[in-house]
């Protein structure tokens, strides 16, 4: 092991590197870590640099890699570690990677909408089933409902209501059910009471269990009503205000036969959902699986290739717009080795980019034995 207390003897060396390889060399350059660049371009902002581009695009795969990482997560799949230390992409697999994880992207998002949906479907039928059921209780009938009344005697001498042109005469009887939070119970009630001035019946139920929010994914308690009206303002005034509390409406079958044909619907509806819900969740953990297998690798490999084109922009171009200088701060033990780097990155002869030397103004310590 090098001493703490006598630093390495260090050159400014300048290199001279070809544009189609530079990539290349500066990728072998970072894997052994040899050199410190420096900036070339201090007076250009990061946004007008030469390689600006292919940074967003290496924050785009970034982004894209950040969401799979939680959708993976999210379904408690474990990450499998793979190459410790993989290199950097090579430049003809850079546009194959994009377009893989562009496609792998819009995949998972498209089946998480779906699943999404089909989720939210099968909370609201479950809904209605509760709805059915404890609106049962509320009113019992055996025949149908007439659609309209003649006329309401207990309201002929009514005083405290304006309802003297034709809303008393030939008024249609209306039903709104659904189910509302617990919490703004008190308050629906009473803004149902002072809009509608009295002229609705409201009845309440609490629901055995707690059900999942089909629009928040919050599991709540839940309070069935059914609120039966007279005439259609009354009505429109009733689902203005079920709007407002967030309610959660569903058609009231007016029979006994008709509400035994929902509920036998429902449940063969809730059957084929859970049927096909289970299918997509199978196939989204399979998609996720598969991008687990290389999503470590994939997230060094960005950021290793984001590395460069950072480096590149910290480059100068010649005047012919074909080579790119570097200047580098290197120990002077380790020429023969950023040589032997440049050689392995490069596709010219050995020669072409090799370093040159000059004044000592850096020191660096070794703090530990190089192999």
């Amino acid at each position: 092991m090098g001493s703490l207390f006598r630093s390495e003897t260090m050159c400014l060396a300048q290199l001279f590197l070809q544009s189609g390889t530079a990539y290349e060399c500066l990728s072998a350059l970072g894997e052994k870590g040899l050199v410190q660049f420096r900036d070339l371009n201090q007076n250009v902002s990061s946004f007008q640099r030469k390689f600006v581009g292919e940074v967003k695009r290496c924050e785009e795969l970034e982004r894209i890699l950040v969401y799979l990482v939680q959708e993976i997560n999210r379904a408690d799949i474990p990450l499998p570690e793979g190459e410790a230390s993989p290199p950097a992409p090579p430049l003809k697999q850079v546009l194959e990677m994009q377009e893989q994880l562009q496609k792998l992207e819009v995949e998972l998002k498209e089946v998480t909408k779906n699943k999404e949906k089909l989720r939210k479907n099968l909370l609201e039928l479950i809904e209605y089933t509760h709805m059915l059921r404890v609106t049962k209780t509320f009113v019992k009938r055996n025949v149908e409902f007439e659609p309209t009344y003649e006329e309401f005697p207990s309201l002929e001498n009514e005083s405290l209501l304006d309802y003297s042109c034709m809303q008393r005469l030939g008024a249609k009887l209306g039903f709104v059910s659904g189910l509302i939070n617990q919490g703004k119970v008190e308050a629906f009630e009473k803004m149902l009471w002072r809009a509608c001035k009295g002229y609705t019946i409201v009845s309440y139920a609490e629901l055995d269990e707690s059900l999942e929010d089909p629009e928040t994914g919050e599991v709540i308690k839940w309070y069935v009503f059914l609120i039966s009206f007279w005439g259609e303002q009354i009505g429109h005034k009733v689902k203005k205000i079920c709007d407002c509390y967030h309610c959660h409406v569903y058609p009231y079958p007016n029979t006994a036969e008709e509400r035994r044909e929902i509920q036998e619907g429902l449940n063969t509806r809730i059957q084929d959902l859970y049927t096909v819900l289970h299918k997509t969740e199978d196939y989204l953990r399979q998609v996720l699986c598969k991008a687990a297998e290389s999503v470590y690798s994939r997230v060094i490999q960005v950021k290793k290739m984001k590395a460069i084109y950072h480096m590149l922009n910290m480059c100068s171009f010649d005047v012919t717009n074909k080579c790119l200088i570097a200047e580098v701060w290197c120990p002077e033990a380790d020429l023969q080795d950023l040589r032997q780097a440049l050689e392995e990155g490069s596709v010219r002869p050995p020669s072409s980019p090799l370093p040159g030397t000059e004044e000592k103004l850096m020191e660096l310590i070794r703090s530990e034995k190089r192999k």
